[in-house]
């Protein structure tokens, strides 16, 4: 073994036992919790709100339950508990779990800043871009947790409350059960795949300011105001390149078959948005003068 390596492996060890223990203090939070908790309690509103509805004898009419403004799959869900997931992912993706990845990615420096616990991390032999990178895989794993406790959530609810059988896709095609939680499980990863860019625009703000609270309301601030652009018609050449444009394209993956084309768009785009903010919060994070 060479010098350089008997000295890069305790700094891998290193970065790797701080990972661990960054996503060990992050869900150990009453306030990750809590925010999984709302998560966790969308579906069951949704469902239970579904399940009054057919009782009262104002079902969908056989279709029509998502004609009026809710999502495609709302007319579904009395027929195939299922669908319930994928209500549910519809319904939190546009704000509930973009915003909870917004706390966590505004808090992840600014919050270490403002409890004087950011020069002690530094003095470790992990330096600033491996904990940058640390930062950024917690808050990563945070997005696949919150959209899995979703997914979970809506799939015991569903089970609870309406039937499970064969998944009639969008195309009208059918399939078994076994391959319905399949695409499940692949559009919960989707979603995930979608927040990559709004953990780096989070993780970029948090290295703006020392205030926690400041970087979460601004994350959450800059979402609210981006999803407003994605709704005016007189922008429509600029919405195509924000982010949250394309976030609702995992519904292409209950086709057959599967349409690619917007789904391809979207990882693109989040891809972009993680390296150029990302990029950016490197420069800003390896440059700053850190006093706390």
């Amino acid at each position: 073994m060479s010098r350089n390596d008997a000295v890069r492996r305790p700094r891998v060890w290193w970065s790797l036992g701080l990972l661990r223990s960054e996503i060990t203090t992050t869900f150990r939070r009453w306030r990750t919790l809590a925010l999984l908790a709302v998560l966790a309690g969308i579906p069951v509103l949704v469902g239970i709100a579904v399940k009054i509805e057919t009782g009262s004898g104002r079902p969908g009419d056989g279709g029509g339950g998502g004609g009026e403004g809710g999502p495609a799959f709302l007319s579904q869900v009395t027929h195939n508990g299922l669908f319930l997931v994928f209500t549910s992912l519809a319904v939190t993706l546009p704000f509930f779990l973009p915003m909870a990845v917004g706390v966590i990615a505004g808090d992840s420096l600014a919050g270490e800043a403002h409890d004087g616990t950011l020069r002690y991390l530094l003095v470790a032999p992990a330096g600033r871009t491996r904990l940058l990178l640390v930062k950024y895989a917690t808050t990563l794993t945070f997005c696949l947790v919150a959209t899995v406790t979703v997914a979970l959530s809506g799939l015991v609810t569903g089970a609870l409350l309406f039937p499970l059988g064969e998944v009639t896709l969008l195309s009208g095609t059918s399939i078994p059960l076994a391959e319905g939680l399949l695409r499940a499980l692949a559009i919960a990863v989707a979603v995930a795949l979608s927040l990559i860019g709004v953990a780096a625009i989070g993780l970029f703000i948090s290295t703006l300011t020392t205030s926690g609270i400041a970087a979460m309301a601004t994350t959450v601030g800059l979402l609210i105001t981006v999803q407003i652009l994605d709704t005016i018609p007189q922008l429509a050449a600029l919405q195509p390149y924000l982010f949250p444009h394309h976030w609702l394209s995992f519904a292409d993956l209950l086709r057959a078959p599967v349409y690619w084309d917007q789904l391809e768009r979207n990882l693109g785009l989040q891809a972009l948005y993680a390296v150029v903010f990302g990029s950016a919060a490197w420069a800003r994070f390896t440059t700053r003068d850190i006093t706390a």
